[in-house]
């Protein structure tokens, strides 16, 4: 099958073709970074100028191969609206309830990155106050302690989302994580740094020697100024980021925005 849809450019608002080129960036990046597992996972983001639908990929299509114009509109009800393949299940399932239950997730992340998913399985997967990068996923961190299966009713992505509460990444347990963002940029920034945070802290597990924990006191004020707004130029650092990687991505596979 083909899942590009050349003239899907001039059907579209400007605004959702570039949510369509930022969404296929962030497959795309998370590959390269080996974020994905197989065709499976999920990372969608609400349709703009709707509160009704949200953009995913066809199943059975690789990450490494979309494009801006493959994406579907599903809408939350399940329906195909828009596009054209199959709606994979359990991404219908995990992620349309948070969408449509969580104001800020207009970008729901779901992946089973190995080092984050690595901590899932323990009996305690908490992120750990023992470093600087640690001290800002903690603060937006949620953990959900109970396995509910495979995700093949709603009703999973409901309890997901009232798990995640007002935070930003969820963990899974015995499963992987989801990040939630009001952009692309700040969900998949959110994916990176939980990844490099979960490689850090089991490599510092791995020695077996003590771990060093940050005092209270260096805690508090740190987790104060990540919770701070940081913005260059009107733009946050999420947002910062996430143009630097697509940079990156426009000299090596300029193809995503097709």
């Amino acid at each position: 099958m083909n899942f590009v849809s050349p003239s899907i450019r001039t059907a579209v608002s400007d605004a959702q073709w570039q949510a369509r080129v930022d969404l296929a960036a962030a497959h795309r990046l998370c590959v390269r970074e080996g974020f994905n597992e197989g065709i499976f996972n999920h990372l969608t983001l609400r349709v703009p100028g709707t509160e009704d639908r949200y953009y995913q990929i066809p199943f059975g299509l690789h990450w490494a191969e979309v494009t801006a114009s493959c994406f579907m509109e599903v809408s939350y009800d399940g329906k195909l609206m828009a596009g054209e393949g199959h709606i994979e299940q359990s991404c219908y399932c995990i992620h349309a309830p948070m969408h449509r239950m969580l104001p800020g997730a207009a970008a729901v992340f779901h992946t089973h990155m190995p080092y984050a998913s690595a901590l899932t399985r323990l009996e305690d997967p908490q992120i750990l106050p023992i470093g600087q990068t640690e001290m800002g996923i903690m603060l937006r961190t949620a953990y959900d302690s109970e396995y509910g299966g495979p995700a093949m009713n709603p009703e999973e992505g409901e309890r997901l989302a009232r798990a995640i509460g007002d935070k930003n990444v969820l963990f899974m347990a015995n499963h992987g994580i989801a990040t939630v963002g009001k952009t692309v940029g700040q969900a998949y920034d959110l994916l990176y740094y939980t990844e490099r945070v979960a490689q850090v802290q089991l490599y510092a597990m791995w020695t077996g020697r003590p771990l060093k924990h940050l005092p209270r006191d260096v805690q508090e004020a740190t987790i104060r100024e990540f919770a701070a707004p940081h913005e260059y130029g009107e733009l946050p650092s999420y947002d910062r980021h996430f143009e630097a990687l697509k940079r990156i991505l426009d000299r090596k596979e300029p193809d995503y925005k097709e």
